[in-house]
This record gives C-alpha cells, structure tokens and sequence, in this order.
C-alpha cells in the first residue's frame, strides 16, 4: 500500500507540473483571439488585448506580452503606450540579461514539463526590433532627445547578437553532457527516422538569403537615414555613410538606397529638397506553431512516447508593394528587409538549443512515465489499476509535451522603402491593389518619413508621420 501512495503521488506531482504555469496551452492558442484581431485590421483592439495580458502577466511571459502590445499600439498610432510596453520588455529583459544563469527552479520544472514554462527572455531580433521601434515613436513623438540612443541602442544588439547565440548554444550543449540521460539523447540524435524528422521541420527555412551576422538591414537603414538628415558633424555623417553601404552590402541593390549613399558620399550636399520618405511595413512574419513527433527512444512498457517541436509558420496574404503618388509622379516602394529571413535564420541558428532542451525535457519526462507503470505493474496484480495508471501517466505525459510557440507575432514580413520629391501641394496618395487609397498631408518639414502598416493584403492601411529635418 505505501509503494502504491508513492506512486500515487508522483501521479499528482507530475499532473501538477503540467498543470503550473501556462499549463497545457500553447502560445498560439493563447494568444488566438489577440492575433485574430490583428490579423482582421483591428490594431486598436489587438493592442488593448495584448496589453491587458501584458500588464497581468508575471516575468516569465511579460516580455512577449509586451512586444506584442508596443507593435499594435504602434500600429494604432498610440506612441506613447507602444513605448511604456516596449520599454517594459526591454526593462525585463535586462533583467534576464544580468542574470549570471536562469534559476535551477525553473529549469528543473521545464523540464518535468514543458520549454514555454522558462521565462521568455527575448530573441536576438526582437531585441533588435524593440528598440527601432522605440527610435520610431520618440521620432513621432518629437522627443529628439530620446531618438539617438534608442537608434545606438538597436545597433549595438546586432553586434551583441552572435556571442548571445553561441552562449546559449554551449549551455544547452553543457545540460545535454550533465543529464543522466545524456546517452538516451545522443541515441536519438543519431537515429535516422529522427534524422528525417529534423530535415522536414527545417525544410520550410530551405531557400532564404539569411544577412549575416544577424544583420536586420531596416534597423541599419534607420540607422543611416537618422544620421544621414539628423545628424550633427562629420562623425554622424560617416556613421550614416557606413550603415547605407552595410544595407547594400546585405540586402541588396535598392535604388532608393543608393541615391542616400551618394547623398552621403557628398558630405550631404546636392539634397533634393524637400523630400519625402515613406517606409511600408507589409503583411506578418513568419511565428512559431508547433508539430508532434514520436520519438526513437528505446524504453518498453511506454504507452506514449512523443514530443513537440516549435515550426516555423509563414504568413503569404500580404499586399507585395505600395504605391505611392505625388501629382503626377509616381513611385513604388522596393524590398529593404524581409524579416521572414531574419526569423528564419534566428530559429535555423536557435534549433541546436531548442533540439537538446527538448530532448532533455522528453526523455525525463519518459523515464518518469516508465518508472511509475513499472512500480505500479510490481505492486499490484490488478490489471485495471495497471491499465489505468498506463492511461493516466500518457495522458499527463501528452499533455505536458508541447512546444515553445512564443514569439512576435505583430512584426511585419517586410520593410519597404520609397523616396519622393515633396509635391508644392504636400499631398500623397498612397494605395496597393487591393486596400482603398489614402491621402496624406504632408508635415511642413524639408525631410519628411511617411510610415505605413500594412497587416494583410485587404486591411485597411495604417499611416503615421513624421520630420527628420
């Protein structure tokens, strides 16, 4: 009886760590009638949303709350509470930072029962991202004070972003040797059916220009436009010099571009003047679902052995460019950064840490099963009880596997660009194929930036504004 209440036992401690945190839902389904909404347009509602979850949350899910509400809000021309939650994840996630290594806690819990129980510490991108569109509300807000070291800011991340990557790497690799289970793991690395299942859950990622190096080439760009019509003295100006080669250098030949960097390499002069910028935001970038896969793990008696795996998903309804007319000149927007690619390469460089982290977590979790059925089967003769602690533990076990599917999923496809010569009117009228047309009345400034969201190919367009010069 008292090896039976031992088991008993574990059963209930094992149902409860399932059950901890966000329990047995997945990021996505979540956060399902949030993105829904966004996805319909609703930015303003999107971000309430986003917002409320992001205010109640604890630390271990604040920061993507907190993406997710600074882009909507940003969308919905609400700069000023884009900021306060921007702000709040990159204060939390400099608290992660700091930290020498996550508590043993959690990654004892996670382990027992899933990767979405870590805390959410933030991705090389959204570091990145975070902090451009902080530069760009300080920009609308008129808080010049506050644009150049936000900019420095996001800059400084890509450089940060490689040594991050490798730490996390070698950490994941270091758990892998230390775990009691180490040889199980290494045996399924090395199994050619899991082998196949590796390959199909990096197909999707097969066939992109990844930039190097983490580069996300809007942030660069930002970074030479800023310094190209706001800087002051030579230094910003060969700062701006440098980062529009760096975009052409990674992404590209953009003719917009190039006119900048011929601007630069003038010292500035020969400027058309006014001019006019507009930066399009197209469509979602690619998120995290997740896919269920049996393991080859050679353990008898296992009534389920299985594990998720977060998946790359790609969102395509999207319009592909903007239009945009001053009178009777006319100009579309060009490819400046797919941000498709960047996530791309993030999760392809991610994947060693997501496969042993999952590993670990599975195979723990396996043996745990096996070991309760096993004591079970010895302590009673009573095929039902056996059975249904068979049934019980597979249950618990399925429920508990699910992938880490939190990611930013309020970040565009792709940045575009367009350059314009102001018209004497100030009026623009921008448009793609399918969304109705908007008219825009240019701020008095001599270098103006029009930005537009655009969420899906039918949505209607988002527009915000402001000066450089």
């Amino acid at each position: 009886m008292r090896e039976m209440g031992s088991v008993i036992r574990v059963v209930v401690a094992m149902s409860l760590v399932g059950l901890l945190g966000s329990g047995c839902q997945t990021y996505k389904t979540q956060a399902k009638g949030m993105t829904g909404a966004w996805s319909a347009g609703n930015a303003q509602q999107a971000a309430t949303e986003f917002g409320k979850q992001a205010d109640k949350a604890g630390a271990t899910h604040s920061v993507i709350w907190h993406l997710e509400a600074g882009a909507a809000y940003r969308a919905s021309g609400d700069f000023t509470n884009s900021n306060r939650h921007l702000e709040a994840a990159a204060e939390q996630i400099d608290k992660f930072d700091e930290q020498a290594k996550v508590k043993v806690g959690a990654e004892v819990a996670a382990t027992m029962s899933n990767q979405q129980n870590l805390p959410y510490t933030g991705r090389s991108y959204d570091k990145i991202m975070l902090h451009t569109y902080r530069a760009l509300n300080y920009l609308a807000l008129g808080e010049a004070d506050n644009v150049r070291p936000a900019i420095i800011r996001a800059y400084q991340c890509q450089q940060d972003a490689v040594e991050d990557n490798k730490q996390r790497i070698e950490k994941a690799q270091e758990e892998a040797q230390k775990s009691k289970d180490s040889a199980a793991i290494e045996k399924t690395k090395a199994d050619p059916k899991f082998e196949e299942c590796q390959q199909t859950l990096l197909k999707d990622i097969e066939g992109f220009s990844f930039y190097a190096d983490y580069v996300n080439p809007f942030t660069v760009y930002l970074d030479g436009l800023y310094f190209l019509h706001a800087g002051v003295g030579g230094a910003d100006l060969e700062r701006a010099r440098k980062s529009l080669s760096r975009v052409i250098e990674v992404a590209g030949n953009n003719k917009f571009v190039q006119a900048d960097l011929q601007l630069a390499d003038n010292g500035g002069n020969g400027q058309p003047s006014p001019c006019t910028y507009v930066i399009f935001e197209t469509g979602q970038a690619a998120s995290r679902g997740q896919i269920r896969i049996d393991l080859p793990i050679i353990i008898t008696k296992l009534s389920y052995v299985g594990t998720a795996f977060p998946k790359l998903e790609f969102h395509n309804d999207h319009a592909s460019e903007l239009t945009v007319k001053a009178g009777d000149v006319e100009e579309k927007t060009l490819p400046l950064a797919s941000m498709d690619s960047v996530v791309a390469l993030d999760y392809k460089n991610e994947w060693p840490v997501i496969l042993t982290k999952t590993l670990i977590s599975t195979v723990a979790k396996a043996a745990a099963n096996y070991a309760v059925n096993e004591a079970v089967s010895k302590s009673s003769d009573n095929i039902w009880v056996t059975l249904g602690t068979k049934i019980a533990t597979a249950g618990i076990q399925a429920s508990v596997n699910i992938a880490d599917t939190r990611s930013w999923t309020t970040l565009p496809k792709g940045f575009q660009v367009a350059r314009i010569a102001t018209p004497p009117d100030r009026k623009l009228v921008l448009s793609t194929s399918s969304a109705a047309p908007v008219e825009v009345t240019l701020m008095d400034g001599v270098v103006n930036v029009v930005h537009v969201r655009s969420i899906t190919a039918n949505t209607p367009l988002l527009v915000n504004q402001f000066k450089l010069k």
